[in-house]
């Protein structure tokens, strides 16, 4: 992870992010519980020729983490994002997103398409409210039952590169999180995915889901068979959208 910090100051609390080459801009938002880490090996390549842009979210890298949990909600994910790409003049982007990074993003694209150049999805969603399936309530269910999670191990089971199992590379991905006080943002994220359709961001996930039916800049597909999360349901949703 060579990549220089960079800081901004939304409301007070300082946001991490990676930016290096110059051009067209590329952001990259990564999921839960990861970080810009994630985007390592991608951001050397794609920086050749393009911007590469890689925040962290509240809570989660070398971003400020809030420790009470109410401190985390979609509203307030979001309004930071909106923030960043503002503080940084971020347009005609090229969005890549993963797991909350698309719940996020899918969500601003929605409320400023125009900003937005192209799109690539990865295993990810959009929180409308709709169930999404018996992988993600196990995996939502699993957090409220464990206080503390282990993140190293939660890397080491879900990755299936043995090289990217080494201990040093769980032991980057956990490093933001020394111990319980920093893992609220963490904990936060699965319970606030919107599941009925009256949770908070359920009503702006399906306004961006009605912009995304009438996409007709690129998009690229990009979903994993083996995620035990959302599978490849979730991929064939977007791809009928």
């Amino acid at each position: 992870y060579p990549f220089a910090p960079h800081y901004v100051i939304l409301s007070g609390a300082r946001m991490h992010y990676v930016d290096e080459g110059s051009g067209e801009v590329i952001l990259c938002l990564h999921g839960e519980p990861s970080w810009s880490f994630l985007y390592r090996k991608m951001i050397p390549p794609l920086a050749r020729e393009h911007r590469v842009v890689a925040p962290d979210f509240f809570g989660f890298g070398k971003s400020d983490k809030f420790t009470e949990r109410s401190e985390y909600s979609f509203q307030m994910h979001r309004d930071s994002l909106v923030a960043f790409m503002d503080h940084l003049g971020l347009t005609r982007i090229t969005l890549v997103c993963q797991n909350w990074g698309g719940l996020i993003g899918l969500r601003v694209v929605g409320e400023m398409p125009e900003r937005f150049a192209r799109l690539v999805l990865m295993n990810t969603a959009l929180g409308t409210g709709e169930p999404l399936g018996p992988g993600f309530m196990a995996w939502r269910d699993y957090m409220a039952k464990n206080p503390d999670l282990d993140v190293s191990a939660l890397f080491k089971r879900a990755i299936v590169q043995e090289a990217s199992r080494a201990p040093e590379i769980l032991a980057a991905y956990a490093a933001p999180f020394p111990d319980r006080a920093y893992k609220e943002g963490a904990h936060a994220f699965p319970l606030l995915v919107p599941i009925t359709p009256d949770d908070p961001g359920a009503l702006e996930s399906r306004k961006a889901q009605a912009v995304l039916a009438r996409w007709t800049k690129p998009c690229l597909l990009l979903f994993s068979d083996k995620d035990p999360v959302l599978g490849l349901a979730a991929g064939r949703r977007f791809e009928e959208l």
